[in-house]
């Protein structure tokens, strides 16, 4: 490694990723042998280079062959063998001082644990569609109204006008109803394609008594609210029409507490009714080995102490039921009952399955809160409950995707055989936001699920938290994460950034990273929000169609429709590999390659000194992406190789 003008080059080590230019094929079988590659700059003094394999829990040692080489590199390649489902190996390279490591963590002088070994595994790979996928979130109540939903607003809701300030928080943000439908959504579908997008993700569209609707009263049909069957069958369609798909949002950890199901395992608890399957659908105190009175009270402190905005406050008395972190609302699901998995996740006519086929035809499910399905004191049936929708999904429509939502460390929880990726909180949205804070930011924003304020980390520190969180996956879903800036469960970017500046920045980051990018509906026009249910601002079509106004920033969205594109037109930034060129406190750079394309991104989010790149000795072309709000970063060619100049906050996208 170099430091050159205050920015570390990496460049100039040994460089290895599963992307196609590193690993032969997409998908692996048992028994294969698969040609690995390792790139290494001329002059690093390499002594020796062999691929170390785990192979049924010891090492092989394996030897390599310079594939190919240059004046400024050589490949060398070796013969992985696919002797076990999940395979974790590593390069051992030797030099004159001492043998070095290279993980999917990177380059180390020092012995590290496995953890962050590359992993190959014989596990479908996600669906072929997703390499391009471009995704776009939609919560249905925020996004449009039609007039075709002639229903009278349940008593729990609360009407507000279109143009309306979303709630900060508490019961107002789960009662807040702003009316909008799925038939609405089918009209604006042209909208959707001329920004770009490939993949709709809505949150959920059952029946609730919220509007956010995670607290479902029935998985049987669509919430009426929204335009019930129809609407869902119409907008699949229309979609579908534009080449675009639609996935829907499953919690599989919980139903609200007027869920059907519910209700009849409480009928039949207080002997109103004969006894059910329902009643083993849900954790009770009789079947708990903890004392759930002080199992809540723990809960209880953690929210309170400081409150969190938006969660309601828990039952004094002792539960009659465990729920989701104590909150009433939302009985906990016993994945121990056949009956449950039977009617929900396993077969083409559970809940899973059903909305999969047509009419609806969905193109997958993203699971909520994931992480915690199946989870509970002793009982640990996460991976059963993951592979059992995984093997229903593909039996029932084999190229539907499934995404877990997941906020932290996945080394236990996607060998692959279940969710195909996460939502990327830990690798991308939480080191991205760390990079990104205003300086001055509110501190009573959390930073997600750390009660205290969004740090303000430097380059090499967020650059080191992508790569950890990142390793612990296997390539295919590591380049399918699912990279936001924002969600309908955090702050705005706009609002994290401190202005339009910033988040044009976390924007171009988004769409130039290896996985899914998604765009939060409103974040391509700045919106912005201190808390989720803030954030959940509703679409303001007129300004839209004004080309700008207070709540429309017009220049953000051309931005945004400009990067997308971009994405669209170069294969290297959907399925290219990921190498780190530069890493400076407040500036970063990397190259996305894939066979016969290299693209350099670089970033800054402050004026700094700049920083000359060697080796990279080819011409670079004209600049891919002229910025809206940000500065461009200058780019020019020496001697020394490329120069890039300490402009900032600025973007820089150029074909090499």
């Amino acid at each position: 490694m170099s430091v050159i003008g205050g920015a570390a080059v990496w460049l100039d080590r040994p460089h290895h990723d599963g992307s196609a230019l590193y690993v032969e094929g997409r998908r692996h079988r048992l028994g294969d042998r698969v040609a690995v590659r390792l790139r290494v700059p001329r002059g690093w003094g390499e002594t020796e280079v062999k691929l170390w394999v785990m192979h049924d829990g010891d090492p092989l040692r394996l030897p390599t062959r310079v594939a190919a080489e240059d004046g400024a590199e050589r490949w060398y390649q070796a013969t992985l063998p696919v002797d076990n489902p999940e395979v974790r190996y590593r390069w051992l390279v030797g030099r004159a001082d001492g043998y070095h490591w290279v993980t999917a963590r990177g380059l180390f002088d020092r012995d590290v644990a496995a953890l962050g070994d590359f992993l190959l595994t014989v596990y479908e790979p996600p669906p072929a569609w997703a390499d391009d996928a471009i995704a776009y979130q939609i919560f249905p109540d925020r996004f449009a109204r039609s007039g075709r939903v002639d229903v009278e607003p349940p008593g729990w809701a609360r009407p507000a006008a279109w143009d309306d300030r979303p709630a900060r928080g508490g019961d107002a943000a789960v009662r807040q109803w702003f009316g909008g439908d799925l038939f609405a959504l089918a009209e604006r579908a042209d909208y959707l394609a001329d920004l770009g997008v490939s993949l709709v993700y809505l949150t959920p569209f059952f029946p609730a008594r919220s509007t956010h609707r995670y607290d479902s009263s029935t998985f049987d049909r669509v919430d009426p609210l929204l335009g019930g069957d129809q609407a869902l069958i119409e907008l699949s369609a229309e979609l579908h029409r534009r080449g675009i798909r639609l996935i829907g949002d499953l919690t599989i950890n919980h139903t609200g507490a007027a869920h059907e199901w519910f209700r009849r395992a409480q009928a039949a608890r207080r002997g109103e009714t004969a006894p059910n399957d329902e009643q083993g659908f849900y954790y009770w105190p009789e079947n708990s080995p903890l004392d759930l009175g002080i199992w809540q009270q723990a809960l209880d402190a953690q929210w309170r102490a400081p409150a969190r905005p938006g969660v309601e406050p828990m039952a004094d008395p002792p539960p009659e039921y465990v729920s989701w972190l104590g909150v009433p609302s939302l009985p906990k699901l016993n994945w121990n009952s056949q009956a449950l998995v039977r009617r929900m996740i396993a077969g083409p006519d559970s809940v899973v399955g059903r909305y999969l086929r047509p009419p609806f035809d969905l193109d997958g499910w993203r699971v909520d809160v994931a992480h915690m399905t199946g989870r509970f004191a002793s009982d640990d049936l996460y991976q059963m409950v993951a592979r059992t929708i995984r093997q229903t999904v593909d039996s029932v429509k084999p190229d539907a995707l499934v995404i877990g939502e997941h906020f932290f460390d996945v080394s236990r929880d996607l060998p692959g055989d279940g969710w195909h990726a996460i939502m990327n909180y830990a690798a991308f949205l939480k080191p991205a936001w760390s990079w990104l804070a205003d300086p001055a930011l509110d501190p009573s924003i959390w930073f997600l699920d750390v009660p205290l304020p969004v740090p303000r980390r430097t380059g090499g520190k967020v650059v080191a938290t992508m790569r950890e969180f990142g390793s612990a996956a296997a390539w295919p879903q590591a380049a399918h994460a699912w990279n936001m800036l924002d969600s309908h469960d955090t702050s705005r970017i706009t609002t994290i950034g401190g202005g339009p500046e910033m988040a044009e920045v976390g924007t171009a980051w988004l769409l130039t990273y290896p996985g899914i990018p998604a765009v939060f509906a409103g974040g391509e026009g700045g919106a912005r929000g201190v808390t989720g249910e803030e954030g959940r601002v509703t679409m303001p079509w007129d300004q839209i169609a004004a080309g700008g106004g207070e709540r429309w920033d017009g220049g953000a969205a051309a931005a945004v429709g400009e990067l997308i594109g971009l994405r669209r037109r170069h294969v290297a930034l959907r399925r290219g590999g990921l190498r780190w060129a530069f890493v400076a406190d407040d500036a970063l750079g990397y190259l996305r390659e894939s066979d016969g394309e290299r693209i350099l991104v670089a970033l800054a989010r402050a004026p700094w000194e700049g920083v000359v790149i060697p080796r990279l000795d080819a011409r670079p072309a004209s600049s891919l992406y002229r910025p809206r709000h940000a500065a461009a970063l200058s780019l020019t060619a020496s001697p020394e190789g490329l120069r890039i100049g300490g402009e900032g906050p600025a973007i820089g996208v150029w074909r090499l």
